[in-house]
């Protein structure tokens, strides 16, 4: 069926948008719920499957956002499925942090073993990636003793109380919400396409110097590649020298792969392109493929924290857990091949794009990861951010999903299960839309 489905004309549009089924939704919806929700355009879901999205008027979009890059194996895949159907049968909630039950441990053992670094790792389950920052946030100042934390600008962890004080992304994310949790020191996160925190590793240093003393620190917290920051791919070197700065001053190093993890970049953690283990791993989003689930890998000498130190009632149910299982099964069998080969593709098309395009100023990314920065001048790099705004709405009108990052990029990370022929269609949509601005 699923195979069927994709043969269908996408994207396909047939009503306006929004069509008069998505209307009604839209205004029952905003009657009831939170306006905190950034809702980018009228988009009202029926239903998902591989990289399409249907809306309730029966219009098809391609889907090059993935649920923000959460539904890694593609909408509804039907390993996936079957796997949450069957344990839907069985067992639906038995508090994990209570009980035992095989689906949790299952995947804890499975985890351990796939996550970098040879040594023995423990588990610890979540239900989203906030939660995954808040527990290594505690989990560092618990296992170190210290109490000072460093993260980066432009770094996004989350909105609960510890990961907002740690996210550095936008000031709309952290305003009113005063006095967050104290002793948090931010850093430029180094962009070599704005010649941006090229010296990191020395703000660092200097800090330490005037205003936190090293052996004060419990550890530094860093997305391999930033994601809502702009997807920001650092230079080589950058990450090694951290874990080198790191293991100087006796300093965790925590890697927020909740991004950039479960086989986005094309490898299972986007930390391994570095040859970097950090000490403690966040995931979540694409960990199962849709349902809600988040963990945390740490060295297990390092996860020595007692019983009712740190719990969940949902993390680790064990529906998400089979969900889980079944998605890594798919990315070590075809899908984080298919990212680094479908990403290639797309990265190269891309830059086809900017040959032709001079609001285009990068093409940056790895993997199915991949971060489109456009500018209104590429000498002085001044960024296009009301361009950028407008041209996910007019990719949106043609039946393309797009969401943007920092100030001024656009953010591509479609299903792991993205064809290149997909691709294509993307980028041609892009390139008609671009002619606007040229």
């Amino acid at each position: 069926m699923t195979q069927r489905k994709e043969a269908l004309q996408v994207p396909w549009i047939r009503s306006d948008l929004p069509g008069p089924r998505a209307s009604q939704l839209i205004a029952t919806d905003e009657q009831y719920t939170s306006p905190s929700y950034t809702r980018v355009y009228p988009l009202a879901v029926e239903r998902g499957y591989g990289a399409v999205i249907e809306d309730v008027d029966g219009n098809r979009f391609l889907d090059f956002t993935a649920g923000i890059a959460v539904c890694s194996t593609g909408h509804c895949h039907p390993r996936v499925v079957a796997a949450i159907q069957q344990q839907a049968g069985k067992l639906l909630h038995m508090s994990g942090t209570d009980f035992y039950y095989g689906p949790q441990g299952e995947l804890a053992k499975k985890l351990a073993e796939i996550a970098p670094g040879d040594g023995a790792k423990r588990v610890f389950f979540t239900n989203s990636g906030a939660e995954s920052v808040e527990a290594a946030f505690k989990l560092a100042r618990y296992h170190t003793g210290r109490q000072h934390m460093i993260a980066f600008f432009g770094g996004f962890h989350g909105r609960t109380m510890g990961a907002l004080s740690l996210t550095g992304s936008k000031v709309v994310q952290r305003r009113g919400f005063a006095p967050l949790i104290p002793m948090v020191s931010h850093v430029d996160y180094p962009n070599s396409y704005r010649d941006v925190g090229l010296d990191s590793l020395q703000q660092l240093e200097d800090l330490f110097k005037r205003t936190v003393a090293p052996q004060e620190v419990a550890a530094i917290i860093v997305e391999p590649i930033q994601g809502e920051g702009g997807y920001i791919v650092p230079p080589p070197p950058f990450h090694r020298d951290l874990r080198a700065l790191c293991d100087k001053h006796g300093i965790l190093l925590v890697a927020d792969e909740v991004q950039s993890g479960m086989g986005r970049t094309g490898k299972m953690f986007a930390m391994e392109h570095w040859g970097v283990v950090p000490d403690i791993v966040c995931l979540a989003k694409g960990i199962a493929s849709g349902m809600p689930l988040g963990a945390i890998i740490a060295r297990a000498d390092l996860m020595d924290w007692g019983p009712g130190s740190h719990a969940s009632t949902f993390g680790g149910n064990p529906v998400s857990c089979v969900a889980a299982l079944e998605t890594i099964k798919l990315l070590e069998e075809e899908l984080i091949e298919n990212a680094r080969r479908a990403g290639g593709h797309l990265k190269q098309r891309l830059g086809e794009l900017m040959a032709k395009h001079k609001l285009i100023g990068d093409v940056r990314g790895l993997g199915l990861m991949v971060g489109v920065e456009l500018v209104r001048d590429r000498a002085t790099k001044e960024a296009a951010s009301t361009e950028r705004d407008e041209i996910v709405q007019a990719c949106f009108r043609r039946g393309l999903l797009l969401l943007g990052c920092g100030v001024n990029t656009l953010r591509f990370c479609p299903p792991l299960v993205v064809s290149k022929e997909q691709c294509d269609v993307a980028v041609g949509i892009l390139d008609e839309v671009l002619r606007n601005w040229d």
